[in-house]
């Protein structure tokens, strides 16, 4: 099987979702300081642990995608977009499949 890289494309953040429905959150509420754009990660085998530094929630959220990707069996083969499910800050990512 193939490696795969992971890398963030763009973190999103719904200030306006926020400030309507959490306006106690607000002053304090910001984008995922987990990743930064542009960042990515290396994963050699999709039953392995998750890269060092990755969220453990986005991580759960994104793995059945890194394995699907490396082994071909995506509606884009060799390459897919996925996100991670937090619905005010969602992060996305790419997860290319990478030739050995």
């Amino acid at each position: 099987m193939a490696p795969a890289r992971i890398t963030v494309i763009k973190k999103a953040f719904h200030r306006d979702v926020i400030d309507r429905h959490l306006p106690h959150l607000s002053a304090e509420a910001a984008a995922c300081p987990v990743f930064e754009e542009g960042q990515t990660f290396e994963v050699d085998g999709p039953f392995g642990g998750k890269p060092e530094g990755f969220c453990d929630w986005a991580w759960t959220d994104i793995h059945r995608v890194v394995a699907l990707t490396m082994m071909g069996a995506n509606p884009t083969p060799g390459t897919e977009f996925t996100c991670c499910s937090d619905g005010l800050r969602p992060v996305t990512f790419r997860i290319q499949r990478i030739k050995e």
